[in-house]
């Protein structure tokens, strides 16, 4: 049972982790088209996606218990985006197998990570109230901060090895861990939805 107290600093939360995913976003977008970057595409639409998610969790919170799984089943579906995003950039790449400039790719993924740690931090007292949708978004956060750490490392190998692949390897991984994300959500949310309804 959440309190009144524990909703709202959760409310909080999830308000700003909303506003530092879609601000962000704008930032790791530009600069991955910029320098033609897979991995930072790819974590730009996650961060789109997970502002997203957050703003609708700040909607869902006051539901019902059956509800709320019903909407932790749709953001399952919805963390698959990113990597499906992320498929089509690195399919397009395979032809022109250019690799991204190293140092920007290392220092925008060095923000987002930088983003992402603060948001993890803040909604990880959070992460089991509400169920699968608090649980969507922390794991969501979590996979970023691993996500931004494989961009920074492909940056740095990048500036040693002239090549495409780890910019496509970093890219292709997060999009697994999507993937393997979505499946725990939509399974606790299922979970859920079973013992809420009558």
């Amino acid at each position: 049972m959440v309190t009144k107290q524990a909703e709202g600093g959760l409310r909080s939360v999830i308000q700003l982790v909303a506003i530092l995913n879609l601000a962000y976003f704008a930032i790791e977008f530009t600069v991955a088209h910029t320098i033609g970057s897979v991995s930072l595409f790819a974590d730009s639409i996650d961060f789109l996606e997970d502002a997203s998610v957050n703003f609708l969790i700040l909607f869902a919170l006051g539901w019902s218990a059956a509800w709320r799984a019903r909407v932790g089943m749709a953001l399952a579906g919805i963390l698959l985006v990113p990597g499906l995003a992320t498929l089509w950039t690195a399919w397009q790449k395979f032809s022109t197998p250019l690799p991204p400039a190293p140092v920007p790719l290392s220092l925008t993924g060095a923000g987002a990570l930088a983003v992402n740690f603060s948001c993890a931090l803040a909604l990880a007292r959070y992460r089991q109230h509400a169920g699968s949708l608090t649980r969507a978004a922390f794991l969501s956060a979590r996979n970023d901060v691993l996500a931004n750490i494989a961009t920074i490392g492909a940056g740095l190998i990048t500036v040693y090895v002239r090549s495409a692949w780890p910019d496509l390897t970093a890219g292709l991984g997060i999009a697994l861990m999507n993937a393997d994300a979505a499946k725990e959500i939509y399974a606790t949310a299922r979970a859920e939805h079973r013992t809420a309804r009558p």
